[in-house]
């Protein structure tokens, strides 16, 4: 049984620390869940929307993001996103998995 966080840390960041709790600032979280990692991981071509540099996109609705995942039902999927664009290429919509699969394994360039 994977843990809850495995499907829905990044919804539970969004819609408890950021909309609810105000704990951190939206702008923050995105930073933490992006530019963050790739510079840690040294990814160079990741993590900003930039020209030249390969963007995966995630629209969502702040308003009510969140997350269903528990210790009981780890399988659970979170809720609030309209899209995720990975290579240019729409993979979800709406919350259902449209086929297309443009996702690639990542290794660091140290």
């Amino acid at each position: 049984m994977p843990h809850p966080r495995a499907y829905g840390t990044n919804s539970r960041v969004l819609g408890t620390y950021v909309r609810d709790l105000k704990l951190i600032r939206l702008e923050e979280a995105i930073r933490r869940m992006s530019s963050l990692p790739a510079t840690k991981f040294n990814l160079r071509d990741r993590g900003l929307l930039r020209e030249g540099m390969a963007a995966d996109i995630v629209v969502f609705d702040e308003k009510i993001v969140g997350d269903r995942a528990t210790f009981d039902k780890p399988h659970a999927y979170a809720f609030g996103f309209k899209y995720v664009i990975i290579n240019g290429v729409v993979t979800a919509q709406d919350g259902k998995h449209t086929g297309e699969r443009k996702g690639q394994i990542l290794k660091s360039k140290q």
